[in-house]
């Protein structure tokens, strides 16, 4: 498959200044999220000390705030390598935030790939299959807001709560990909038959995960401190909504086997705070447009383009839109969203280079 892709047109000497990544931005967003969950759970474990147990409650449900965001969105920039200047320090951060988060850095690379050089084409991105559901359903918002325990996967590619995530970790350290009659399941025998070498880091990373987070739970219930299980090992699992919330947004409803990012891809606008925690992945449009700009550039990106682009959603804007194509789909599946946007321009005379429309140093060696 060779997609020809439509990228917005800007200049050439604007393009390289976004492209510069810069380890004091980074340090700002990945040392700032990583701060913040120190803090969150150093608060955390003052509750617990002092037995301030309505407090804890509170602690506990920022804290996962703050974890959740390490679920695939911290992990997903940092994969790409393109938030440090130094590269080794893209590392360190990737396999601290998966590690806390129990996402698999490996088997997601060789997916996200595929993902970004096919982006809603089913023949080559399964990561996102449509139609997605965007679940309003009481009992899973229910777990969404305090605990993600039984919820199964929302999505191609992911975990789900935390049985979810324990099952397909386990199933992962034995080498297993599980059965090709689950849609994700098909996608991960195809991805590990694809790239077996990428499939034995995920085998040893998995069992890492199982040893260390085990070790982590035997020491603080010995210790009699089994409030560190809460801190470190299942903060990612509470409190979730907000990182749904926003996470869903990206392709949901839109349409399929497109060759132009604005029809395929939502871009939304959401406060600071949570932009921070999503790491600017609302500028999700203009990240699949010029997958080789740190995130933390996307924002300028953004202005850069804003002409040639649609207008962002409201966060309550998408939900909506994402609904009404939902219960449309449920009479006609081949319904989707068709983003109005502007007329395409000429980018003929804009050297639009293979830096700029890159993933970054996300693809395994058997894919680059």
């Amino acid at each position: 498959m060779r997609i020809k892709w439509y990228r917005c047109p800007i200049e050439t000497s604007r393009l390289h200044e976004l492209l510069q990544r810069s380890d004091r931005k980074a340090w700002v967003q990945a040392g700032g999220h990583l701060t913040l969950w120190l803090l969150t759970g150093s608060l955390v474990y003052l509750s617990w000390t002092l037995q301030w147990w309505w407090w804890l409650v509170v602690t506990m449900v920022l804290h996962g705030v703050v974890s959740s965001f390490f679920v695939g969105v911290a992990p997903h920039e940092l994969g790409h390598g393109t938030v440090f200047k130094t590269p080794w320090l893209n590392k360190v951060f990737l396999y601290l935030f998966s590690f806390i988060s129990w996402w698999d850095p490996f088997d997601y690379a060789s997916s996200h790939t595929y993902h970004h050089r096919y982006t809603l084409h089913p023949e080559g991105d399964r990561e996102n299959l449509l139609p997605l559901t965007p679940s309003t359903d009481a009992t899973f918002l229910l777990q969404m807001m305090t605990v993600n325990l039984l919820t199964r996967k929302g999505r191609t590619f992911g975990k789900g709560g935390l049985l979810a995530t324990l099952q397909s970790t386990v199933l992962a350290a034995m080498g297993q990909s599980g059965s090709t009659e689950v849609a994700s399941n098909e996608w991960l025998v195809a991805l590990h038959s694809d790239q077996p070498a990428q499939h034995q880091k995920s085998v040893w990373w998995s069992r890492f995960l199982l040893v260390a987070h085990g070790a982590i739970v035997v020491l603080s219930l010995v210790s009699g401190h089994w409030i560190f299980i809460l801190i470190v090992t299942v903060p990612s699992f509470f409190t979730n909504l907000p990182a749904y919330l926003v996470g869903m947004t990206q392709h949901c409803g839109l349409k399929q086997n497109d060759a132009d990012f604005r029809k395929c891809v939502r871009s939304i606008t959401i406060n600071p705070v949570l932009e921070f925690l999503y790491w600017h992945m609302n500028w999700h449009t203009e990240h699949h447009m010029f997958a080789g700009i740190p995130c933390y550039n996307l924002k300028a990106l953004h202005y850069e383009v804003k002409d040639n682009m649609p207008a962002p959603r409201s966060l309550w804007q998408a939900w909506k839109e994402m609904r009404y194509t939902w219960q449309q789909q449920q009479s006609d599946p081949d319904y989707f969203h068709d983003t109005p946007v502007p007329v395409a321009e000429n980018a003929a005379g804009i050297n639009v280079d293979d830096s700029a429309a890159s993933i970054g140093d996300l693809a395994p060696r058997g894919l680059q």
